[in-house]
């Protein structure tokens, strides 16, 4: 059997590091740390899918509003 890798999750791309941190959430950290991605069901892979997907839109969001908020902030002072 292959010795698996072992994952440092301070040194992943800050959308890799999300997907660990939903696993995490949803108690599928240990499965996958221990038999890899692809151990989890369709189901399962889905569900971090559609959450990141979710969490995305949420910071996306959340920095546009602060944008717009900067920028109505700059516009009262000038």
């Amino acid at each position: 059997m292959a010795k698996k890798k072992m994952t440092d999750l301070a040194k992943l791309e800050p959308e890799e590091q999300l997907k660990y941190e939903i696993a995490e959430e949803l108690g599928l950290l240990d499965k996958v740390m221990s038999e890899g991605w692809k151990a989890l069901s369709a189901k399962e892979t889905g569900r971090i899918g559609g959450l990141m997907t979710k969490k995305k839109k949420e910071m996306k969001e959340k920095l546009q509003k602060e944008a717009e908020e900067q920028e109505k902030l700059m516009e009262e002072l000038l």
